[in-house]
């Protein structure tokens, strides 16, 4: 592979990135495993293009640091980045036994929701919102569904009321926004939704995630837990809004699932694979410092630079000796997860909200398609996650009284009410020792 020493960072935001995504990550193969990218204006890193190299690095907790606390004075705090890079205390940002000790209270907590309830959580919620836009014939998936879903399940999770998830939605839609006073006002209103959360539940406990924070056998002080549950919200959300999204666009624009999707003959399971391996809804991330100067995959790295992980260009990195064809036989090789120790806890979680959320739809709208050209679909700028503009898409309009299966028929019999995450006569009770989990929480 030819490699250019002396090139120029190649930028990671604006719009021709945004458009073209791809032609960046060739660009900067042509520098080898290990590229200069620009992630914000004046704000350089490495990036990791090559699959094996990927997994080296992330596999290696002893050469990399997490703490990005030495490498913060070089972002400007008005950089767009910089609340995606910002240091807390969380396991995001956190390496050795400290990261396994905060990680094992989110692990340990999510593996006691049971999955079918979640999926009822996930079916609930979708009919609601179906329901809003099913008698239109026409609908923002992005806007409308995927952006939405996440979070009221998510909200429920955590154990707030239901009239808690649009503020939720709200909050983490304006922290996005590119005008600076609603990041502001989105960011103060999320802050006030953890202070909720966190003082209703130290009140009083209940069957959810924040009072099995809470009450963990690791002893998560209270800024320790409200630190876990905003990294969960906060980095579990957006990418799994991509993946919907990500996936509904495949369905609806490759001839092998239009058409097919009453029939099942292709199953949603393999659209979700051939999403994260194409399109990886998290495109970029996985900031780690070298500990000591090193040369990594031929390209010197002196002690305390940044170095990102790209997902999306080691996944379809052409020297990566996996298989190229779409669906690369349903493996779960590809990093839009990570891998190693900071691995996404959420993997498993994520894959059935993105599954159920996707039925569920299709289920109600069988003739759904887009409305637009695949070619003239957007994507966000910017240099992490890969994020649709919107996803106009056009049905047969539904009523309430129509005939067969509807959000509104459905509903009451699938997933009442008092569904929670953990409703029921067998539900789990409230962790009072250190429970035996299955790793499932957001990106670590």
């Amino acid at each position: 592979m030819t490699k250019i020493p002396t090139a120029a960072p190649v930028p990671l935001y604006g719009a021709e990135h945004a458009a073209d995504p791809q032609r960046s990550y060739d660009l900067l193969r042509l520098q080898g495993a290990v590229g200069l990218a620009e992630i914000a204006p004046g704000v350089v890193v490495h990036l990791v293009t090559d699959y094996r190299a990927a997994l080296d690095l992330l596999q290696d907790a002893e050469t990399w640091t997490k703490d990005t606390r030495g490498w913060l004075s070089q972002v400007p705090l008005s950089s767009p980045i910089r609340p995606n890079v910002e240091w807390r205390d969380s396991l995001f940002y956190a390496d050795g036994e400290y990261h396994a000790h905060l990680r094992k209270v989110i692990t340990d907590s999510f593996g006691l929701l049971d999955p079918h309830d979640v999926r009822m959580v996930t079916f609930r919620f979708a009919d609601t919102l179906v329901q809003r836009f099913a008698d239109t014939g026409t609908v923002d998936l992005v806007d409308q569904y995927a952006r939405q879903l996440p979070l009221m399940v998510f909200n429920q999770l955590f154990g707030m009321p239901d009239e808690y998830g649009p503020r939720l939605v709200d909050a983490l839609a304006a922290m996005v926004d590119t005008d600076p006073e609603r990041q502001a006002a989105g960011g103060q209103a999320f802050g006030e939704y953890l202070g909720t959360l966190y003082q209703t539940k130290a009140e009083q406990r209940g069957h959810d995630l924040t009072s099995w924070f809470i009450d963990h056998p690791n002893g998560l002080n209270q800024e320790e837990a409200v630190n876990q549950i905003l990294i969960t919200l906060g980095a579990g959300n957006e990418p799994l809004s991509n993946l919907i999204a990500n996936t509904c666009v495949r369905m609806l624009s490759d001839a092998r699932y239009f058409g097919t999707l009453t029939t099942g003959s292709l199953p949603i399971q393999h659209a979700i694979h051939e999403a994260l391996w194409q399109n990886s809804p998290l495109a970029n991330y996985s900031l780690h410092f070298p500990k000591r100067d090193l040369t990594f995959h031929g390209t010197h790295l002196p002690a305390g630079s940044p170095v990102m992980v790209s997902y999306a260009a080691a996944n379809t990195c052409p020297h990566a000796g996996v298989p190229s064809d779409g669906y690369r036989s349903g493996t779960k090789a590809h990093l839009a997860f990570a891998a190693g120790p900071h691995a996404c806890p959420a993997r498993d979680l994520a894959l059935l909200i993105a599954t159920a959320a996707i039925e569920r739809l299709t289920s109600y709208l069988p003739d759904i398609e887009l409305a637009v050209p695949v070619e003239q679909l957007t994507y966000r700028e910017g240099p992490f996650h890969r994020t649709l503009t919107a996803l106009p898409a056009r049905f047969t309009p539904l009523a309430p009284d129509a005939e067969g299966a509807t959000p509104w028929s459905r509903s009451p019999a699938d997933a009442g009410p008092d569904a929670g995450p953990n409703a029921g006569p067998d539900a789990a009770p409230a962790p009072t020792a250190g429970p035996t989990a299955a790793p499932l929480a957001a990106r670590a």
